[in-house]
């Protein structure tokens, strides 16, 4: 089935409104019945995956987003897709022998967002390749310790919180290191790939597809530049700021917090749950803060902010809310010029910029 044709659309699309009606209803079984029986019915395992499944979980996660769907119900959701894949790949008119290269699929240290990484996996396997599917939240360490014993053509690395982009930089470089180029994918790396680039991976895909294509196509061997760290892909690190925000995540949080306290009495009335929600909030907007500091992008956190403020809107709660925060933090780092002008473009798109709840790449429930 080619779903670029105008009936198969509507076929592949009547077929995307029964799996949500089945994952949301938490009703496995059925989940697993539509995509197996669309698989006898002769649509390919690929077009199943990626235009079937991965849009209806997608729609999960603007659901979350807009408060259609509660934190347990998007988890009930994905752990059925997550089923569904399984029995998909088990199935053996699916079953497709290794004739091309090995490709190691993994998540960066502390990613868990692991669903784009499973989809690839599955393409690669479906077109040939030997695939080492490794997980969610792969440790750079266990990552090379991996490609020693067992070797890799390529590595292709999945992220969808921009927060871990330090992270991953230490696994491209890691990688490269021992000469094995580095495809990168997911939301963190940006809508055009372009943190991708700065962190100096040898490839970026924005899909599974273009993802597979590249591999085939090739991927240019990394440059063995002796010494290589990452400070010389991003020289603005040498001011210490991303440092000193990374470092004093809990110190900043808990200044920030005391300072909300003090000007808001009302919050000496919040339950245990409501503090520990707040200064979890807090903590978000640090640490989006200090990945923006690592890239030098102002974007990177003004965008987080306006959807943090979508996400508040959507739950009732007042976007003004965040500037409290904002404004005690900005004096917290007042000393610190990059961290200053962040917080300053932020301030501005959120009194400027309307507020739709809906999905933000790169971060989900």
């Amino acid at each position: 089935m080619n779903p670029t044709d105008n009936t198969e659309t509507g076929d592949v699309r009547t077929l995307q409104d029964r799996l949500w009606k089945a994952v949301t209803g938490r009703d496995e079984h059925r989940a697993a019945d539509i995509v197996l029986t669309a698989l006898e019915d002769g649509v390919d395992a690929e077009t199943i995956l990626l235009d079937l499944i991965a849009p209806v979980q997608v729609k999960v996660g603007a659901q979350w987003a807009a408060n259609r769907l509660s934190v347990a119900q998007e988890h009930a959701a994905t752990a059925i897709t997550e089923r569904v894949i399984a029995a998909l790949a088990h199935h053996p008119a699916v079953r497709t022998p290794p004739a091309l290269g090995r490709v190691t699929v993994a998540c960066v240290d502390q990613e868990w967002h692991v669903l784009p990484a499973r989809l690839l996996a599955e393409v690669l396997t479906l077109r040939g390749w030997q695939v080492d599917f490794l997980g969610a939240q792969v440790p750079t360490h266990h990552l090379i310790t991996h490609l020693h014993h067992h070797g890799a053509d390529a590595v292709a690395l999945s992220s969808s919180l921009p927060t871990r982009l330090p992270t991953a930089h230490a696994a491209i470089t890691a990688c490269q290191a021992i000469g094995i180029p580095v495809l990168t994918g997911g939301a963190a790396f940006g809508p055009d790939g372009r943190y991708a680039r700065l962190l100096g991976a040898n490839a970026w895909a924005p899909d599974a597809r273009a993802a597979a294509r590249q591999l085939a196509d090739g991927i240019p061997p990394p440059s063995l530049a002796a010494g290589r760290q990452q400070i010389d892909d991003l020289p603005h690190l040498a001011d210490q700021e991303y440092t000193f925000v990374a470092r004093s995540q809990g110190q900043l949080v808990r200044g920030v917090l005391a300072r909300l306290e003090e000007q808001f009495p009302a919050m000496a009335a919040y339950t245990a749950p409501q503090r520990e929600r707040t200064a979890e909030d807090i903590g978000h907007i640090v640490d989006f803060l200090a990945a923006a500091l690592y890239t030098d992008d102002d974007d990177l956190f003004t965008t987080f902010i306006i959807w943090t403020a979508g996400i508040l809107t959507a739950r009732h709660v007042p976007a003004r809310s965040l500037h409290p925060a904002l404004n005690i933090l900005a004096a917290e780092l007042k000393d610190f010029p990059r961290s200053t002008r962040l917080l300053d473009q932020a301030r501005f798109a959120l009194d400027g910029a309307p507020l739709p709840a809906g999905t933000h790449p790169g971060v989900t429930a």
